[in-house]
């Protein structure tokens, strides 16, 4: 069966395109996806692969601290999650800035907001504008006053989207210094940062910490109409002095302009790994989505390579070399690592050292007591690892790799249905780089131990019974039986050889007919694609042409059906960016976007094959895969 295909001629053409109007830096609208559960994303300012995400928080919020919906305002924090579900994940260090014996909200002026790939702006207050900006390791907050009189300026450590277990603040001369931990998404483990922030009033120093008091500071500010109050900040999982560090190193004294001009050139950089002729409309949604792509994970790095690992032990990366953290593998190891490994080899092959570090450093499933950041899970790292090492990455152990997907396998849970396939998904990717290395009596035994799921498969996926179309039955995690048939995609050629292809073929077709298919959770977004595999590229095409533009039942949420369907599109560029209850997953969804739109996607995550179809966009090109001569096959 067929399906090692790299569309260059017929849907992707490796050609200059026409020079566009806009670069893609000024298409990026980060108000997608920001409205109630619709994404679950935020406008903040933030640099490609930034650990700053400094930005809004609203009352009410959702899961990144804001809401479109909102028109009060707490304050601006430096970290949040991307859209990852459960409560989110960061709000870590708030900063306000309202008149003396204000509360603690503030009507903001939704006319006002602007945002765009690196900046948010907002007026709110009685006129109090605020701008911020980002690097990767440092925030610059300016607030700039139409009103003269008293203000007061916060500082709130104890905010936190999850359990906030410890902050502790402190005055060191004109900086205010803090070490924050707190639950990581879910609160299934801990992360632990460090700050620090300067303050400047119209370019002259205060002192940060004025009045401290627990986890909170309060400076008291008599300015004048115009002024200009600005908050530089640090974090670094380091230390505090690291952190003041990484301020001084990254932002220093440059004016808001310089600092900004310089995070715009990076994203302008990053998203110009692909250039695409499509409409306007098209474009701005593509680059919107690859913008959210390369968010994460972060790197983690100070300016001298230290940084803490997962063991909560300070490591320095060897020279050009970056550390990555802030997972969320079971999610987007289908779709956003494959697309990185594509766009930035050189990026995938310091995530790849970044995830075999975390084997030698008490990896666990979700995350340890000890992260460096806020983190969700780290499942499928070796399913990763073996697609980094097979689109070519290198650079990296895979030995170690091997060694610690070998450990790991004896702690994956295997009691339900789709743990079974889960687990085995990772035994087959041991066995396959195992036989990559050389190691043939690890890839014999780790490929029976994969292949062993097929008995499960066989009674509970063969012939469906009333329960299929049930979320959770038979203690499914998330989705149904008819959803997670067709998860096995490592061993799909077994698939449709024990139905028929005709009988799959057909009960593919009753799977999208019905209704059957769940577009705002992971475990079957990869379905579509399987036509194109079995040689019907018309019907991925049709199907995938139909989820990138166009409104749709959606029927699902991860803890039931929907006693009516939601319609509407999965994917837009609006503040309801997305569809109902659908979380960006860390750049799952944004990169299934990006792979539509050219046509091309990882069906089977540990292959280097990609299924093709017709792109939506007019032309592409992609330098990366060019350099590294992909052809048609």
């Amino acid at each position: 069966m067929k399906r090692v295909l790299l569309a260059a001629g017929a849907a992707l053409a490796f050609t200059a395109p026409a020079i566009a109007r806009e670069k893609p830096v000024d298409l990026v609208d980060p108000f997608v996806g920001t409205l109630a559960d619709f994404g679950q994303l935020s406008p903040a300012a933030v640099a490609p692969y930034g650990m700053v995400q400094l930005g809004p928080d609203t009352d009410p919020a959702n899961h990144a601290g804001y809401d479109d919906a909102a028109r009060s305002l707490r304050g601006f924090s430096h970290t949040r999650a991307v859209g990852v579900g459960c409560g989110g994940g960061g709000g870590d260090l708030l900063v306000s800035l309202l008149p003396e014996g204000s509360g603690a909200l503030a009507p903001l002026d939704k006319a006002s907001e602007r945002a765009g790939a690196g900046h948010y702006r907002v007026t709110y207050s009685n006129g109090i504008t605020a701008d911020m900006t980002a690097t990767r390791g440092a925030g610059l907050l300016r607030f700039t006053v139409a009103r003269a009189g008293r203000y007061r300026l916060r500082f709130d450590a104890a905010h936190a989207y999850t359990r906030r277990h410890a902050a502790r603040l402190t005055a060191e001369g004109t900086d205010l210094r803090a070490t924050l931990t707190a639950g990581t998404v879910c609160d299934e483990g801990a992360y632990t940062i460090h700050s620090a922030s300067r303050v400047t009033v119209d370019g002259r120093p205060r002192t940060a910490a004025g009045t401290i008091a627990g986890s909170q500071a309060s400076l008291p500010l008599d300015l004048r109409r115009g002024a200009v109050v600005e908050v530089r900040t640090g974090l670094s999982t380091v230390d505090p002095a690291a952190a003041a560090m990484v301020r001084d190193t990254e932002i220093g004294t440059r004016s808001f302009a310089t600092v900004l001009a310089g995070t715009r050139a990076r994203w302008q950089r990053e998203l110009s790994r692909v250039r695409i002729e499509a409409p306007r409309e098209r474009r701005a949604l593509f680059y919107t989505s690859l913008f959210r792509v390369m968010q994460t994970p972060v790197a983690i790095d100070d300016p001298d390579g230290r940084h803490r690992g997962s063991d909560g032990q300070v490591h320095r990366s060897a020279p050009g070399t970056t550390r990555y953290a802030s997972w969320a593998l079971w999610d987007n190891y289908r779709t956003q690592m494959p697309l990185i490994a594509i766009l930035d080899p050189d990026r995938a092959a310091d995530i790849a050292r970044s995830l075999v570090a975390l084997y030698g450093e008490g990896k666990q499933r979700w995350s340890t007591r000890t992260e460096p950041f806020l983190t969700v899970r780290t499942e499928h790292a070796g399913v990763a690892l073996l697609d980094f090492y097979r689109r070519g990455i290198r650079g990296f152990d895979a030995r170690a790799a091997l060694a610690g997907m070998v450990r790991e396998s004896e702690t994956l849970q295997r009691d339900t249905p789709d743990q079974q396939i889960e687990a085995a998904y990772d035994d087959w990717a041991v066995a396959e780089l195992a036989g990559e290395l050389g190691e043939t009596a690890i890839a014999e035994r780790f490929r029976a131990k994969a292949l062993s799921y097929r008995k499960m498969w066989r009674s509970v996926f063969e012939n469906l019974g009333p329960d299929a179309d049930v979320v959770k039955a038979r203690g499914l995690y998330q989705g149904t039986l008819w959803q997670y048939r067709w998860a096995p995609v490592f061993d799909l050629d077994w698939m449709v050889a024990t139905l028929g292809k005709e009988r799959f073929l057909r009960e593919l077709d009753r799977f999208f007919a019905d209704g059957l298919y769940n577009m705002t959770n992971q475990p079957d977004i990869h379905v579509p694609w399987l036509y194109a595999a079995l040689g019907r590229p018309d019907r991925t095409r049709e199907l995938v042409h139909r989820y990138l533009t166009e409104p749709v039942d959606h029927p699902y949420t991860n803890a039931g059906k929907r006693p009516a369907p939601f319609r509407g599109r999965s994917f837009a560029l609006a503040p309801q960016g997305y569809a109902d209850g659908m979380d960006d997953d860390a750049g799952a969804m944004s990169a299934w976007y990006v792979f539509g739109a050219l046509g091309f996607y990882p069906l089977v995550p540990g292959r280097p094959d990609l299924v093709a179809t017709t792109p939506s966009v007019t032309r592409a090109t992609i330098p990366a895969m060019a350099r590294r001569g992909a052809s048609p096959n």
